[in-house]
């Protein structure tokens, strides 16, 4: 039997994590701090990470990995 309490990764406010070119729509990786998590009822968890520049990025949870 699977173990259900284990998530692919569990995100918090506060924690570093980087987001995909593919959200971005930059060349590489961007780096930033996580503001915002929200409960989509459709889509799951959304995420938004703000960079050092005052960016925010905003998606589905699979755009994001841990730093």
């Amino acid at each position: 039997m699977k173990n259900h309490t284990m998530k692919e990764e569990d995100f918090r406010v506060e924690e570093r994590a980087k987001v995909s070119p593919l959200l971005s729509g930059l060349e590489d990786w961007v780096e930033g701090i996580i503001i915002k998590i929200f409960k989509n009822p459709f889509l799951g968890d959304e995420i938004a990470v703000k960079d050092e520049h005052g960016r925010i990025f905003f998606g589905e949870k699979k755009y994001f990995k841990k730093k």
